[in-house]
């Protein structure tokens, strides 16, 4: 089979497949490793040599460092010192204490087996996690910002994992492999290769062609992750160092940007190429035994980073999500597993009988992050824990919803000494806003009981600030209907919240990316050139004009037609306004 006819099924088998894997929720990589499957040897057979494309796709792996590098800032990195060294090492001692030991023991092996396989099989999986998390938009909550330090952690720690096998004597030659020589070479790297890289992108851009800068972008990644494995090193680590290097660099987000498309497509090459490689024989002959080591791989490991987050402070939110993230095996596994295989410290049957359960625990972990959102879906029918008990003294100002908009109105009043109370419904909200030192109380504004432990009647104001649109709307029916006097100021998600809002009598809304916008504007018209004094007069008769047609077009909104007209004439009144104003202008400028 040519390699033209080979990618041609590849790409089929992928375009067909993750489409309806993603549309049925299962993530896209479980897609890609059906679509393996199903072109692999247990399926058409459409693949000669699924061992050496396993082996070419592992760059995507590399690209993904490469890209996660160039996100981790030093400075950032040194902000997750706690997360990365403190939680990280948790995770690995843990995992790797406990499923070590259970190998050793329920497998016959040696002390030495039972160290290298549990560090092994303690590592979870990058190219699934982190690209899931993002496909999920799930990587800046608490535990998408966990899983990625633990993750960091887990490939800082594949250089002593590398540094180790020699050592433990698996029968593989040492040359090559000399644990102190890649130390030397990384500190190097570390040490010169920033100025390096940043004269060699200097001197690429001064030519203006993007082809060549790919391609020096490509050379980085791969020249420092080849210079890495001929140190005896790994070459994603090589890839991350790339990364971090240029984490500050002015081109930045060219290279990521540049660097996406080959890091996507070759990572689904790569979960493709680990189901073409999958021996389904193994589990038609010993079916109970796989799924026994591949749900019990995923167990113990769930299990383990379960009970240390909660042990840890502030683990109560993200325990059960961080845990069902990272219970899969990783990549890195098949690395060792094959390096093994060829040395006496593994039996070649029992790294097989591994090989395949990874491979079927990382197929079985977007089934994991389904679970984890119907236990999610579960507890948020009920509440977590009772209500807090709110404070005696009636407040001046009352918040509901302490998330962006809330902290922000909630600091200002602190600077003026007034005295607000400020509810949420989210717990892991509440304990980060907790750790910061500001005060804030667990409730649903949407229960009228809260609202009278709150002391609203007794309040001046009701800041409405709650992020979701519909829970915003029952919160304001149940305030205006209760204590009809009360002054509501209200945080609109956008127009058509504003006019629900109105419709309800809530009459001070304020759209969120309104104000924003508008002093984006202010510094626009600066930079063009534009006088103050009129940058002034046109701001001002923009907001005025808006406010005149979001009052119009509030009594027309259920009525698209009449809206879209409503608009049109606005724009054109606004245009005529600010064109008079213009004119008149000119004169007093000449004089």
């Amino acid at each position: 089979m040519t390699s033209l006819t080979t990618f041609a099924a590849l790409i089929a088998a992928a375009v067909i497949l993750v489409p309806l894997f993603k549309r049925a929720k299962l993530g896209t990589v479980l897609g890609y490793l059906a679509a393996g499957v199903l072109v692999g040897p247990f399926g058409f057979n459409r693949v000669g040599d699924p061992e050496s494309l396993l082996h070419t796709a592992e760059l995507g792996i590399v690209l993904l460092l490469f890209v996660i590098g160039l996100e981790l800032q030093p400075s950032r990195l040194w902000a997750l010192r706690r997360q990365v060294f403190g939680l990280g090492a948790l995770q690995m001692v843990g995992c790797g204490a406990v499923i070590g030991a259970a190998l050793a023991i329920g497998l016959g092996l040696s002390v030495k087996a039972g160290i290298l396989l549990g560090w092994t099989l303690a590592l979870s999986s990058t190219a699934l996690v982190l690209p899931t998390l993002a496909e999920r938009k799930e990587l800046t909550t608490q535990y998408g910002r966990e899983s990625f330090a633990i993750l960091l952690f887990q490939d800082l720690s594949v250089i002593p994992l590398l540094a180790l096998i020699p050592l433990l004597d698996v029968g593989l030659p040492k040359a090559g492999r000399n644990p102190l020589m890649g130390l030397v070479v990384l500190l190097g790297i570390v040490l010169v290769g920033r100025r390096v890289l940043h004269w060699m992108f200097v001197y690429v851009a001064r030519f203006g062609s993007r082809e060549l800068f790919t391609a020096a972008a490509l050379l980085c990644a791969l020249g420092l992750a080849s210079l890495m494995e001929a140190v005896g090193l790994s070459m994603s680590l090589g890839a991350f160092v790339a990364g971090v290097l240029l984490a500050d660099s002015e081109f930045r987000h060219e290279l990521e940007a540049t660097i996406d498309p080959f890091k996507g497509l070759l990572l689904g090459l790569f979960f493709m190429a680990v189901g073409m490689n999958a021996n389904l024989d193994l589990l038609g002959s010993m079916p109970v035994r796989i799924l026994s080591l591949a749900i019990g791989l995923l167990a113990t490991k769930a299990a383990v980073l379960w009970l240390l987050r909660r042990l840890a402070p502030d683990g109560a939110g993200s325990a059960r999500p961080l845990a069902f993230a990272l219970a899969q095996g990783g990549e890195f596994a098949f690395v060792v597993f094959s390096m093994v295989e060829q040395g006496r410290l593994v039996p070649g049957r029992i790294a097989d009988q591994l090989t395949l359960a990874v491979a079927l625990s990382m197929a079985l972990a977007p089934l994991l992050f389904l679970a984890n959102d119907w236990l999610g879906r579960r507890e948020a029918k009920r509440p977590v824990r009772a209500f807090d008990t709110l404070p005696t003294d009636p407040p001046t100002v009352v918040i509901a919803g302490f998330g962006r908009v809330g902290q922000v109105v909630g600091r200002v009043l602190m600077k003026q000494g007034v005295r607000f109370t400020a509810v949420d419904n989210d717990p892991e909200q509440i304990e980060t806003v907790r750790r910061f030192g500001m005060q804030v109380y667990y409730g649903d504004a949407a229960h009228l009981a809260l609202l009278e432990s709150a002391h609203v009647g007794s309040a001046k104001v009701f800041v409405l600030a709650i992020d979701d649109v519909e829970r915003s709307l029952q919160v304001a029916e149940l305030v205006r209907r209760h204590y009809p006097k009360l002054t509501i100021i209200a945080r609109a998600r956008n127009r058509f919240h504003a006019y629900r809002l109105i419709d309800l009598g809530v009459t001070l809304q304020v759209r969120e990316t309104l104000l924003s916008s508008i002093e984006i504007g202010r510094g626009v018209l600066g930079s063009l050139g534009v006088s103050e004094a009129e940058i002034a007069q046109t701001v001002a008769r923009f907001v005025e004009a808006d406010n005149r047609l979001l009052a119009r077009q509030q009594a027309v909104y259920h009525d698209e037609q009449q809206l879209i007209q409503t608009s049109k004439e606005a724009r054109a009144e606004l245009a005529s306004i600010l064109d008079l104003e213009r004119k008149q202008a000119v004169p007093a400028k000449a004089e």
